[in-house]
């Protein structure tokens, strides 16, 4: 079958204007490569279209009519939240024109929602959840859809159908490397967050799936807490093949948590201390649970900078969203990685349920003291499978504008209570990053690297009068743009507070891993098959309460 897989460009607040944040960060789309090479390998007929790519067309027809170019009998669309509206438009295009395509949603958004997406959008035939190279080859093979696990669809009669989750992929090295090699422009008009890297080229890799850990603001409902890796050998060999065939020379890991399994990371530095790539990477670890040992491993091995999730520095907003994690770990994994000889970055998400004014400036100080070599703060955005969500979505704690496509971490979705305007979020948020940025450490340690940087000073002065053009736009129309934020309209299509509706397996499932505590699948189906409903109306049980 011939099978176009697309990464939707998601939404652009200032229509006609250059999205900057691509010029600062261009990022491969690992998910649909990754996919693009199973299926090639099963003897099917690819072909890639990245809407945020160096060559894509601004407008969705042009970026619909790429897609038909290639001549599908199916298309497969990649949609995160912010994405998702954008797909949709895409594939109401294709319907239009060639109604016989197949089209198929998946990733994040559809896991977490289920069956209501395919209600409300009939452009959509199928709807895959959680982890999609065996619903997508089976959908391309043409196996019964009732035999079809991960899959959402429609039967004869109209009536959806949620299929049973099939069984994870055990064992990541029988995936193939990503098809790296059907992505227009890459490595050469792709590239890595600027003065993040000193090697050319740069590309991502992706090495485990899932993560063992509950983080209250984290969606878990495509890979879960199941916790599976590439080898060692197989993430060496994969390095090696990015750097002999394209001359890539950085790689950044982005795993949510690269440094889970220990023996793992040995051996892969292991490898590449014998047998050096002379390949730079970065990755991420989680705060206290590192040692001397390995941080110099990883010295050895090329790493550049270690990234760790520390969210906020306020002890209660710790224990409520990132529990596990301490300022003093956090300190002491800091020095750590210094003494390594590495560059320590830290990641925070400032806007969750619980925060003020007083929290952030809390962080900001604590980040400041860290002497952090790099720092990025988020925007929080609630994830409709994130155990967070429900309190979001309820108004409890704030009040959440739900407009999935400004839910991308750079807007202020949600207005905690602690704080009476989004603008005052906006504002203390700016202050932040001009604190951070202006700070006296970090001018030091960024001009003793500025040499190291060339690529990244390359990059902004090849883009530079575009964007003195675009400073020169923002700075004329301030006023009108603060207005047009303000009023912005929900997208006419999308609907508001949908809720999650998946098979009673799947449910069990999320439940399971998503709990904090540990917890039974037998005890997790009593929380989801009630026997009446009275027992409906009550507070479920405990294990379901535990669950969200």
């Amino acid at each position: 079958m011939r099978v176009t897989l697309v990464h939707p460009a998601g939404f652009n607040f200032v229509p006609g204007q250059p999205d900057f944040s691509v010029l600062a960060n261009r990022m491969p789309p690992i998910g649909i490569m990754q996919l693009a090479s199973w299926l090639d390998k099963h003897g099917h007929e690819t072909a890639l279209h990245d809407c945020l790519g160096p060559y894509a067309p601004k407008t969705i027809a042009e970026n619909a009519e790429i897609v038909l170019a290639t001549d599908p009998e199916m298309v497969g669309f990649s949609a995160t939240t912010s994405g998702f509206m954008d797909a949709i438009e895409i594939a109401t295009y294709i319907r239009e024109r060639r109604p016989e395509i197949k089209i198929v949603f998946g990733n994040v958004h559809v896991s977490s929602l289920g069956a209501p997406v395919l209600e409300e959008f009939l452009e959509i035939d199928y709807l895959v959840i959680g982890e999609g190279e065996g619903a997508l080859l089976n959908l391309a093979d043409g196996k019964p859809l009732k035999e079809i696990g991960n899959l959402i669809y429609r039967d004869e009669q109209g009536k959806i159908v949620v299929n049973p989750r099939r069984d994870r992929i055990l064992d990541l090295d029988e995936l193939p490397f990503p098809a790296y090699e059907k992505l227009a422009g890459f490595p050469h008009a792709y590239h890595l967050p600027l003065f993040a890297y000193e090697k050319r080229y740069g590309a991502t890799m992706i090495t485990s799936r899932g993560c063992p850990y509950t983080c209250s603001f984290c969606d878990r409902t495509v890979f879960e807490r199941l916790y599976k890796t590439n080898s060692a050998q197989y993430t060496y060999d994969h390095m090696k093949y990015l750097r002999d065939n394209f001359g890539v020379y950085h790689i950044n890991m982005y795993d949510d948590l690269f440094t889970a399994k220990k023996q793992r990371v040995m051996d892969l530095c292991d490898l590449l201390i014998e047998n050096p790539l002379g390949v730079q990477w970065n990755c991420a670890i989680r705060t206290g649970h590192t040692s001397d040992e390995m941080l110099a491993k990883l010295k050895q091995a090329g790493v550049l900078m270690v990234s760790m999730g520390i969210e906020s520095a306020d002890p209660a907003m710790m224990e409520r969203h990132k529990a596990g994690v301490t300022l003093d770990a956090v300190r002491d994994t800091v020095r750590q990685i210094h003494e390594a000889g590495m560059r320590a970055k830290g990641l925070f998400i400032f806007g969750m349920p619980g925060e003020t004014p007083e929290t952030v400036k809390t962080t900001s100080d604590f980040i400041l003291s860290l002497e952090l070599d790099e720092m990025n703060m988020t925007k929080f955005s609630p994830l409709h499978g994130a155990p967070i969500w429900d309190e979001c979505a309820s108004n409890v704690s704030g009040d959440f504008i739900e407009d999935w496509r400004l839910m991308n971490c750079l807007n202020f979705v949600f207005l905690p209570s602690g704080f009476s305007s989004r603008e005052e979020m906006d504002a203390l948020y700016n202050w932040h990053v001009r604190r951070f940025y202006d700070s006296k450490g970090y001018q030091r340690r960024f001009a003793k690297r500025l040499w190291a940087h060339r690529w990244s000073l390359w990059h902004v002065l090849k883009h530079l009068p575009e964007t003195i053009a675009a400073a020169r736009y923002f700075s004329a129309n301030k006023a009108e743009l603060e207005k047009a934020k303000r009023e912005f309209k929900l997208h006419p299509r999308q609907p508001v507070g949908m809720q999650p509706r998946l098979s009673t397996d799947l449910q069990v499932d999320n439940i399971v891993s998503m709990s904090p505590i540990k917890i039974s699948r037998r005890d997790a189906l009593k929380a989801v098959v009630l026997p009446d409903e009275e027992s409906a109306s009550c507070s479920a049980s405990p294990v379901l309460q535990a669950a969200v």
